[in-house]
């Protein structure tokens, strides 16, 4: 029996490449696992253990299940919203993320955005990688007008946001996150648009019969 389908989004950034992302799922009527809900999730931060608790009284969805997961794993990382954030490791983070993308990947059809997802998921059946891309000055002009990018440093953020990214791939997965080849689709939004983008992304999960 062939994996339960799934896409990764993998983003330069100020791409649009989470706008990308949410269209598809909305597209598709797929779960979207977006960057910020992993970091959260992974962090511990704004999700307390008695709301965690809570969804025990209702059949839980999937986010509401993956949170419930790892509070359960992990316990003594959930805090009050009114406390400060658990200055959590990075391994302790990336292992905690990649239990978001296992249970994620094991439910499938979902819409995965960033934090490693393709390179983790890079030998897996049925999973359709996407890397979203665009022009530096209409990434720079996008990262200040949406983003809310100083101006005067928005080339440094740019670089160095996607240095990191890069560096995060290559040290956890040994991939290049550059390689073009790893990709099913690339994508210009600059050209393209968020929404033609993602017609193409969902296009083709359609043509592989995907629902």
């Amino acid at each position: 029996m062939s994996a339960p389908p799934l896409i990764t989004v993998t983003r330069q950034y100020a791409s649009g490449g989470s706008d990308v992302a949410r269209l598809v799922a909305k597209a598709l009527g797929w779960t979207l696992i977006d960057n910020e809900f992993v970091d959260q999730v992974a962090r511990r931060a704004h999700l307390p253990a008695a709301e965690v608790a809570q969804l025990e009284e209702r059949a839980p969805g999937l986010l509401e299940r993956l949170a419930r997961t790892l509070a359960a794993a992990s316990p003594e990382m959930f805090i009050s919203t009114s406390a400060p954030p658990v200055d959590a490791d990075e391994a302790t983070i990336v292992k905690m993320t990649e239990r978001v993308i296992a249970e994620a990947a094991a439910e499938g059809r979902v819409v995965l955005v960033g934090r490693g997802a393709q390179a983790m998921l890079a030998q897996r059946d049925n999973a359709l990688h996407a890397y979203v891309v665009a022009g530096k000055p209409w990434r720079r002009k996008f990262a200040v007008e949406r983003l809310g990018v100083d101006a005067a440093n928005v080339d440094k953020v740019v670089d160095e946001t996607d240095k990191q990214r890069d560096q995060y791939v290559n040290a956890y997965y040994g991939r290049d996150r550059q390689d073009l080849a790893a990709y099913d689709l690339v994508l210009n939004t600059e050209r393209l648009g968020f929404e033609g983008a993602a017609g193409l992304i969902v296009a083709e999960a359609r043509r592989r019969s995907w629902k």
